[in-house]
């Protein structure tokens, strides 16, 4: 058997090894994937920058299986694989903590930097998949009041949560979109947010995009912010990646190379859930879980002294996951290393669940626990 991997899929090699020689093992650039690489394998492990189609497949007849490490599908023609018999799987709900920590961290960012009371601000979440969801949780933990959009999930008979209508969403405080790119249908994504919809925004409000580029005319927001609309910007997907439209960087303030579900854990659930994919086409029993692979964060432990506090908790975020970081590298990185190496190259960063929160006796508080920390006392 010969398996092609995305050689940003972290572990891979460990997972997929029993499968295979190590010869037979082969990484390769996601952006640069051609036809006469694929020609002759078994088993094709892609992420999102890799679009798999009729004119990457064409040279090979002997592909069974297809899978990507990522939760967005819209870089994949699953109609072709279905033709060809070919066993497509994905890897939904991955990354979805390591989004939702990402959109957390640049709420407290901002926050502090426009002296803005986080817990009294309003939050309208796009798309109440996996991602949104793990966001509604880490809020709740904060008391953040927020409302949901998604009219599919709305029509669904086993989801009782209470839905809004995009207007009323896009009136919150911050609004936050975590829906998938898709250019037909009743409740088409792209260019969700259009000039229209830009400009019924007020100077007051956070916009926060980190699902797909092109739910945002980036255009139109590049035209709004020129025209000295105060709106709060924060993105970490772009239209035509990785082609960006690089003047509109200026405008934002957080600006970031598609890397919100770039932790090293939602990045190897990935390839974990893969693995568990293949397995199940095979009929062989998983001998390999992520928990054997993953190090130990470099702060596995932070002692509090004191009662957790809002000021605390944003300590506690910004100590394991400060978006700054991320934003400093790519002002200062991008036109010399280019957005994919930004991406290729992404320092190591752990999600909460690394951490173990100890708290002082007699002051326990769930806080930081429902936002992911393991705690002890």
């Amino acid at each position: 058997m010969k398996i092609l991997f995305d050689e940003n899929m972290p572990y891979a090699k460990e997972f997929f090894s029993e499968f295979c020689t190590e010869d037979a093992l082969i990484p390769f650039s996601g952006r640069d994937l051609t036809a006469q690489q694929v020609s002759d394998a078994d088993v094709l492990l892609v992420r999102s920058i890799t679009q798999v189609n009729e004119a990457l497949l064409t040279a090979n007849n002997k592909l069974s299986f297809v899978g990507t490490a990522t939760i967005g599908m819209d870089h994949i023609d699953q109609n072709y694989l279905a033709k060809r018999n070919i066993t497509f799987h994905s890897a939904p709900g991955c990354n979805a903590i390591s989004v939702a920590e990402y959109v957390l961290s640049s709420m407290v960012v901002l926050a502090e930097r426009y002296l803005l009371d986080l817990p009294k601000l309003s939050v309208g979440i796009v798309g109440g998949g996996n991602t949104g969801t793990r966001l509604s949780e880490k809020l709740m933990a904060l008391g953040v009041t927020h409302k949901i959009c998604d009219p599919l999930l709305e029509q669904s008979e086993h989801d009782n949560r209470a839905f809004f209508s995009l207007d009323d969403v896009l009136k919150c405080d911050v609004i936050s979109l975590h829906v998938p790119k898709t250019i037909t249908g009743t409740h088409a994504t792209y260019h969700l947010l259009n000039a229209e919809r830009l400009g019924q925004l007020s100077d007051e409000q956070i916009l926060i995009s980190a699902c797909r580029g092109e739910v945002i005319d980036n255009k139109a927001l590049l035209t709004l912010k020129q025209q000295g609309h105060g709106l709060k910007v924060v993105l970490d997907v772009w239209e035509g990646e990785p082609e960006i439209l690089t003047p509109l960087i200026d405008y934002t303030d957080i600006a970031t190379a598609h890397i919100a579900g770039y932790s090293l854990e939602g990045k190897a659930r990935g390839t974990e859930m893969l693995y568990q994919a293949l397995c199940r086409q095979l009929g062989e029993l998983p001998s390999l879980q992520l928990t054997h692979l993953l190090p130990k964060a470099s702060i596995s432990a932070i002692t509090i002294n004191e009662k957790i506090d809002r000021s605390l908790v944003n300590k506690l975020v910004k100590i394991v996951y400060d978006v700054r970081r991320d934003d400093g590298i790519f002002r200062q990185q991008l036109v010399s290393e280019g957005f994919d190496s930004l991406r290729k190259n992404y320092p190591v960063r752990r999600e909460f669940s690394s951490v173990t929160v100890i708290l002082p006796p007699n002051a326990y508080s769930d806080v930081p626990h429902r936002l992911g920390f393991k705690i002890a006392q």
